[in-house]
C-alpha cells in the first residue's frame, strides 16, 4: 500500500507557514514503514528539534482506480478516519531552502498515525464534518472538511491521474492551522466529531 499525502489543502494553514496558495493540490508521499504501530509510542527522532503535528482526515481506497471522475470517486472509499502527519520542520525548511525534496522531512518511520477506522455513511454530509486534535487535554488543532480547498472527491479524481489507486492506500487530506511542536510525554488525541480515534504518547 501507499500513503499519499495533500499538502496546503486549508487556507488558514497556507497562512499560518507563509507558503504561497497552489492552483493544484500539492502531492507527496509517505512510506509504509511511516505508519507508527498500534499501541506504540511516537519516538522524536535524533536527527530533529522541532517536530510538529498536523491533524489531517484520512481516507482508505477499497478498489483499484486510475483516471477516475470525480463524480464516481465517492465509491472507492467506504471509511474515513483521523491521522497525524507527523512533520521535522526544522529539516523540511532547510531542504525547501534548497529546492529539495521532503521525504526525510515527512516519511521517516513512525511519522504517520493512522486512527481507527469507520464508516463513512455514518455522516450525512462528509463535506461538513468536524475533526480536531487535543494535546495534553486542551484542543490545538481543529478543523471542519467544508473548509478544504480541494475536498475529498476532488482529491481522489486528481490523485488518480498519476497514480494508481488500489485497496488499502491511504489518502491524507491536509491539515488546518494550529500546527506546533511536541514534547516528551505529549499525549495526542484525535476526533472526529465526539468520536476518539487515536491516543498517542510523545517519547
Amino acid at each position: 500500500m501507499k500513503i499519499i499525502c495533500i499538502g496546503r489543502n486549508y487556507a488558514k494553514h497556507i497562512e499560518e507557514l507563509a507558503n504561497e496558495k497552489p492552483a493544484d493540490p500539492v502531492i507527496f508521499m509517505k512510506s509504509d514503514t511511516s505508519i507508527l504501530l498500534k499501541k506504540q509510542p511516537f519516538f522524536i527522532p535524533d536527527f530533529s528539534d522541532e517536530i510538529h503535528h498536523e491533524v489531517e482526515i484520512l481516507v482508505k481506497i477499497n478498489k483499484l482506480g486510475k483516471y477516475i471522475d470525480q463524480k464516481f470517486a465517492h465509491k472507492y472509499y467506504n471509511e474515513i478516519s483521523v491521522g497525524i502527519d507527523f512533520t521535522a520542520r526544522d529539516l523540511q525548511s532547510k531542504l525547501k531552502e534548497k529546492g529539495l525534496p521532503w521525504e526525510k522531512a515527512k516519511a521517516f518511520d513512525g511519522s504517520a498515525v493512522v486512527g481507527q477506522w469507520i464508516a463513512k455513511d455514518q455522516f450525512e454530509d462528509l463535506n461538513n464534518v468536524n475533526f480536531r486534535l487535543e494535546k495534553n487535554n486542551e484542543i490545538v488543532q481543529q478543523g471542519n472538511t467544508k473548509q478544504m480547498l480541494w475536498k475529498i472527491d476532488e482529491l481522489i479524481a486528481y490523485v488518480s491521474q498519476y497514480f494508481t489507486l488500489k485497496i488499502g492506500d491511504i489518502i491524507f487530506t491536509g491539515t488546518p492551522a494550529g500546527v506546533s511542536k511536541v514534547h516528551p510525554e505529549d499525549r495526542l488525541v484525535g476526533y472526529i466529531e465526539e468520536q476518539q480515534l487515536f491516543s498517542i504518547l510523545v517519547k
